[in-house]
């Protein structure tokens, strides 16, 4: 943690972790029914239906988790109404970040027990929008049992995202001046959380609409305002004496990557972390030589695969950041399963900032 941190202040140590509670011991030992509800997609750009779902074996490297909290996600949306990047064929159960309890393990996982709180993603075979789930013991992280199961649902996707962006690839520091776009997004909010509170540095926050800016500010944004490239102009002259920002991290892509360079300083980086605007720019490669500028994309799914370590490290540190009170993810709304309609909609009328979350239990 100490060298992810890099702020010169003595090491903060983390309290022990708390042991799972008696009573929850002991439940694990109850039998537990052969089914469990699920929100499952049956028709593509139909709403999901809540079935009972049929219990499966697990094998030697798997956990069965009883989910309590479940991130809703653009990327479930754009899944659901077959638009997403990678298929998937119905009938399928959407969500892919959880937090819950371990309720079973295969007999070949050793780095949890029964009751164990943990944080999964499971981008590969999905299911989290249910009261449990199958996942493989590599895509899971034990967690505090202090930290809630809201939290740890919205808290790795983006915060490990944001913080390979800001930290391993873009090097920021408390010297560093840093724009983030869509800054009121789950994305977005991660990022500027990570940069203010963690690495002390200077951001400027551009989003939607003044409310959103308020929170954005909240979050520790030196400034933030609303789309509107002259008034952008200006404040990054402003904060940098007229040089530029150091780091610009882009979620948004479109007309508003072509932007982000008109921001970035001589030397800087764009990192390139998502397209919310559903539009992948398209530029000449000589707009970045007058500004020498760094173009670095970012996938936490491709890190996951290319460079597991350092994704399983990633993540660890993020939970370490949020147990240790430096970053916390906002929520900006929560739905049970039999309102997963309306919190899928939520997203689509982009009325969320932050996260949203889907209660199992």
């Amino acid at each position: 943690m100490q060298r992810l941190l890099n702020l010169g202040a003595k090491a903060i140590s983390l309290a022990p972790l708390q042991q799972p509670s008696t009573w929850l011991c002991g439940r694990a030992n109850i039998r537990k029914a052969s089914t469990y509800k699920a929100a499952v997609l049956r028709e593509f750009g139909q709403d999901l239906q809540i079935e009972d779902i049929k219990r499966k074996k697990l094998q030697g490297n798997q956990v069965r988790v009883g989910v309590h909290s479940c991130g809703v996600n653009a990327s479930d949306v754009l899944m659901i109404e077959n638009k997403y990047d990678k298929k998937f064929n119905p009938p399928f159960v959407p969500g892919f970040e959880v937090c819950g309890e371990v309720l079973e393990m295969g007999k070949e996982v050793t780095t949890m027990a029964v009751g164990s709180k943990v944080i999964g993603i499971i981008k590969e075979g999905l299911g989290g929008y249910a009261e449990e789930c199958i996942v493989s013991e590599q895509d899971l992280w034990t967690v505090d049992h202090a930290v809630s199961f809201d939290s740890g649902a919205a808290l790795v996707d983006t915060y490990a995202t944001a913080l390979i962006g800001l930290n391993r690839r873009a090097a920021v520091n408390e010297e560093s001046t840093v724009l983030v776009t869509a800054a009121a997004g789950g994305l977005g909010l991660a990022a500027v959380d990570l940069a203010t509170s963690v690495y002390k540095a200077k951001v400027i926050g551009v989003c939607g609409t003044e409310d959103k800016a308020g929170l954005v500010r909240q979050k520790g944004a030196w400034a933030a305002l609303k789309y509107n490239k002259k008034h952008i102009d200006a404040k990054v002259n402003e904060v940098t004496d007229g040089k530029g920002v150091n780091v610009v991290f882009d979620a948004i892509g479109g007309d508003t990557f072509v932007d982000c360079l008109s921001w970035v300083c001589h030397e800087g980086t764009v990192v390139v972390a998502g397209f919310a605007s559903r539009v992948i720019p398209h530029i000449e490669t000589s707009i970045l030589l007058p500004k020498a500028v760094s173009l670095v994309g970012l996938s936490l799914s491709h890190y996951q695969q290319a460079n597991n370590a350092v994704y399983r490290q990633v993540v660890e540190d993020v939970i370490d950041m949020h147990e240790m009170s430096l970053i916390n993810p906002h929520i900006s709304a929560r739905f049970n399963i039999e309102q997963t309609a309306e919190a899928l909609d939520f997203l689509r009328q982009r009325k969320s900032t932050g996260k949203v979350i889907l209660e199992l239990r």
